[in-house]
């Protein structure tokens, strides 16, 4: 074994660990949702922001398939890009967050248009894009895996929206039910992938590190999202 590898279950165990302290479940903007205490403009500016990082994604992921060599692991990756643009038979992620939006009350136009969208938002996601580019197409993928995390959010945020804001209809909630099949299908890929193939102590700090980053972004961009709606709304009625 190579010196100080560490053993593959102390490693997801470390990669998991990251999420259990730094995924943005715990955000006080979800918190928030998830009790019900947003308003419809803070819900809608929300829903309106995150779409553009929901358009990213699959360039995102295009960028990290065109650093990855193996045409095998580039067929598996693939579905991801797919899964969010959609395909002749079959709407998109991107589609479905576009009719999350017109339930919400958002109107199609201005959310293609990216009118409402944050600068802060836009700088985190952008560099997200930016570090899939621009790292080894492995550690972009180890990136990925705040899906580990992702079905559990995903369920709250269902039975919140159920509950508390009635005023969306359920077909505004395609995209949250689509991921909770999605998100563990991907993850065990990607985490029994980022396990076999970080054979260095140095390649597993790198995936835990990158993984660290996802957390952060995704973390900033509810910051941008929570002071511009909930601690400065004027700024944004």
């Amino acid at each position: 074994m190579t010196a100080n590898l560490l053993p593959a279950d102390e490693f997801v165990a470390r990669l998991r660990a990251v999420g259990n302290h730094a995924y943005h479940d715990k955000h006080p903007f979800h918190v928030l949702m998830n009790e019900g205490r947003l308003t419809r403009e803070q819900l809608r500016g929300w829903i309106a922001n995150r779409f553009y990082y929901q358009t990213q994604i699959p360039i995102k992921d295009a960028a990290i398939l065109s650093n990855c060599p193996e045409r095998e692991l580039r067929r598996e990756w693939i579905h991801r890009i797919l899964d969010h643009d959609g395909t002749a038979d079959e709407i998109g992620g991107i589609e479905k967050w576009l009719r999350l939006g017109e339930a919400a009350g958002l109107d199609e136009a201005d959310l293609l248009a990216h009118t409402h969208l944050l600068p802060a938002v836009q700088y985190a996601v952008d560099a997200y894009v930016t570090f899939c580019r621009t790292q080894p197409w492995l550690i972009g993928m180890a990136s990925s895996l705040t899906e580990l995390f992702a079905p559990q959010l995903m369920s709250l945020r269902i039975a919140a929206f159920e509950r508390f804001y009635p005023w969306i209809d359920e077909s505004g909630l395609r995209y949250f039910r689509s991921r909770l099949t999605q998100a563990p299908r991907d993850t065990d890929f990607t985490l029994r992938l980022v396990v076999e193939r970080c054979q260095t102590r140095d390649l597993q700090d790198q995936a835990i590190a990158a993984l660290k980053f996802k957390c952060e972004l995704l973390w900033a961009i509810l910051d941008a999202i929570h002071h511009a709606y909930v601690l400065n709304p004027a700024q944004n009625g």
